[in-house]
């Protein structure tokens, strides 16, 4: 995205903690509207970024500017966004109506009126008068997000909203979620480390690693063409192996990856692991529902796993996996900071 299309921008941000970078050198553009996910392992930087855009951490370095207005060194509350935290951080004591109006600030029939309005955009019209506590998780996380939205915030921030839910709670806590910030249609960046919820909310999804932004883009974008062998390890299941047991003596001394549906599972053994093959024992069955993964060891030290129906093949058989899509980048030492090498090329 260009910088002018942009509605949130980030440039160079930074901040260090104890001499260490938890966000180093960060820029993000973010168009009107748009929902973006910041993703990562713990210790990448996501809820420091986010903290840095709600204002309740000043940078090192670096600029925030939303709608053309520079809001560096702005208040949190003058920034006109809206947090959702973590734990939601309602009010026991106050009926789910209170909870709400306490964003606006104000009293009387406008700030009641108000307060109708978001709770219908979270699907919770009439709920005005119920206890928190006799809500289910769900609903308690659609109460913050009302709470957020009720002063017409211009950015909503998301730290790990679903994360307090259980499986089946979180799923379809998910959907309403999505439904409620489309409908609304207000900028958002959220941060989470799941990469399902990342998917399924985010518009572009920006990962991040050590304090550093690896990558940013679709779903697909980051799934079929990763930008780093950070980002293809880390987006779904993906195998690192040497690159001559895939591509033969041209690929020597770079590194291979391979997602487990992109190999099958042939018949018998293949006579070696030449041209694209690979030959191995399988050693382990793990049932995921439609499918199965097997691990395959192919020995010195290369084991993968493999996508296939449940009886394509027991444990203990020894078989041959073609290789149909692979990405290969080279070698190269990491940084200090613990970066990926960078892509040396991809082959299909």
């Amino acid at each position: 995205m260009s910088g002018d299309a942009a509605y949130l921008s980030v440039r160079g941000l930074t901040k260090v903690f104890g001499g260490a970078a938890a966000v180093a050198d960060l820029s993000l553009d973010v168009a009107r509207g748009e929902v973006l996910a910041l993703l990562g392992p713990s210790g990448s930087g996501k809820t420091t970024t986010l903290r840095l855009l709600a204002g309740f951490e000043s940078p090192d370095a670096g600029t925030i500017a939303v709608g053309g207005e520079d809001v560096t060194r702005t208040a949190p509350a003058a920034r006109r966004f809206g947090m959702v935290f973590q734990h939601y951080a309602l009010f026991p004591h106050l009926d789910v109506g209170q909870n709400v109006a306490f964003g606006l600030g104000t009293s009387g029939e406008a700030a009641a009126r108000r307060v109708r309005e978001v709770l219908a955009m979270v699907d919770l019209a009439g709920y005005e008068r119920r206890p928190v506590a006799a809500l289910s998780g769900g609903q308690q996380q659609r109460v913050a997000l009302a709470r957020s939205l009720a002063p017409e915030p211009r950015v909503l921030l998301l730290d790990e909203p679903l994360s307090n839910l259980d499986p089946a709670l979180r799923e379809r806590t998910r959907r309403e979620l999505r439904r409620a910030i489309r409908q609304v249609g207000i900028t958002t960046v959220f941060v989470t480390h799941e990469q399902e919820e990342a998917f399924d909310l985010g518009d572009r999804i920006a990962v991040l690693n050590a304090g550093r932004l690896e990558q940013v883009g679709t779903p697909d974008q980051l799934y079929d063409e990763p930008r780093t062998a950070f980002v293809a390890g880390f987006v779904g299941r993906a195998a690192a192996l040497p690159g001559e047991r895939v591509g033969g003596a041209a690929r020597a001394g770079s590194r291979a990856l391979v997602r487990p549906e992109a190999m099958r599972i042939v018949s018998g053994a293949v006579g070696g692991s030449a041209g694209g093959a690979l030959e191995g024992v399988v050693t382990e069955r793990r049932f995921v529902g439609a499918q199965a993964y097997f691990t395959v060891d192919a020995g010195e030290g290369v084991v993968f796993d493999v996508q296939a129906p449940h009886a394509a093949v027991r444990i203990g058989d020894r078989v041959g996996v073609s290789v149909e899509r692979v990405l290969f980048w080279d070698e190269r030492p990491t940084g200090a900071d613990g970066g990926a090498a960078e892509p040396g090329g991809r082959a299909s």
